[in-house]
């Protein structure tokens, strides 16, 4: 019997609802997004992003159920992150989903966005050639707010290898993109335009922190502050290769870090998740490497990316196989860990 899971996503300025089939068919995915109120900030307005998730969190639900073809009499169970994120905009996501719950009798499922993200590798698009991830899985999740890496050794089986010890890579990728004046947000604009540019220009340093599987980017940061702040207009590098130079800084260490752990550990696969994982330059290093070393590694669609609401009912469904179920006093967590 098919698991219909509705899933809402509300953690950060996305607000977002989605109805998967069995962990892996998207039947519906809307996402609604406040990111313009954001960029006169130059980054989230935790209190902006509350608001607009209180004006966006029914109409999207709405919305996915409608292009999914399906009533709430058809689902199995509700998926909702509960953290980690911005608690306001938690709170939202959290209380609209259990009020769903509750109204249509339906199981409740609080689901780690960290694990949404993860799990968005499980979801086939049309057309989608790619066969599921295998485990044990080494994922390395990147985004705007963490880096961890994951030994993943069976569903719900979760180990943190290593994260960032400051900044992560999306937040280092944003503050580099307002030194440039290239606006908000940062890590896509640094994208295309390292595009044009070489990112052998400048020799940003790498921090590897030798022995661990930890991570660390502010130093990164302060260098091309440095930077900008030792050269004159007419001495400094072209904007393009400043940013393509930036970008490699970060995302060689990431490859780096990923492929030795996976040297140390021998998984089946290598998996890459997060809204970093978007990123042109990072996914080219990742199946470079992988094709070298001869391991499998597995991209999610880029869509499936930045965050959303399938990987969630995703994650969902996965949880209602083992039976894990929430109740309604289920709290939102701004700090929620993967593992413990």
């Amino acid at each position: 019997m098919t698991m219909l899971m509705l899933g809402v996503e509300s953690s950060c300025d996305e607000t977002a609802a989605a109805v998967v089939a069995d962990g892996r068919v998207m039947l519906a995915n809307v996402v609604s997004s406040s990111e313009q109120f954001h960029k006169a900030y130059g980054g989230i307005v935790p209190e902006i992003a509350s608001r607009k998730q209180l004006e966006y969190l029914l109409p999207v639900c709405t919305a996915a159920l409608e292009t999914a073809g399906v009533a709430p009499a058809d689902l199995t169970a509700v998926a909702v992150t509960h953290g980690p994120g911005l608690i306001g905009s938690l709170v939202v996501g959290l209380i609209g989903a259990k009020a769903f719950a509750y109204v249509h009798d339906l199981p409740l499922i609080g689901v780690n966005h960290l694990e949404g993200h993860l799990y968005a590798n499980w979801i086939r698009l049309p057309d989608d050639p790619r066969p599921e991830p295998m485990l044990p899985a080494l994922v390395l999740v990147v985004s705007g707010g963490h880096a961890h890496l994951v030994w993943m050794q069976d569903h719900g089986d979760y180990r943190i290898l290593g994260r960032t010890r400051d900044d992560a890579p999306g937040e280092a990728l944003d503050k580099a993109a307002r030194l440039l004046d290239l606006g908000y947000p940062g890590g896509p604009a640094i994208d295309w335009l390292s595009r044009e540019g070489d990112p052998r220009a400048i020799a940003f340093p790498r921090a590897l922190l030798p022995g661990t599987h930890d991570f660390s980017f502010s130093g990164l940061k302060t260098a091309l502050a440095q930077y900008l702040r030792k050269t004159g207009a007419g001495e400094r590098a072209p904007v393009a290769d400043i940013a393509a130079s930036f970008q490699e800084a970060i995302m060689t260490v990431l490859v780096e870090k990923l492929f030795a752990a996976a040297d140390l550990l021998a998984p089946a696969q290598v998996v890459l998740a997060g809204g970093v994982a978007a990123n042109s330059r990072l996914r080219a290093l990742a199946e470079a490497r992988a094709a070298r070393d001869g391991i499998p590694v597995s991209l999610p669609p880029r869509v499936l990316c930045t965050d959303n609401a399938a990987m969630i009912a995703a994650a969902g469904y996965f949880r209602a196989l083992r039976g894990e179920f929430s109740e309604q006093d289920l709290d939102a967590s701004a700090s929620l860990p993967l593992a413990e």
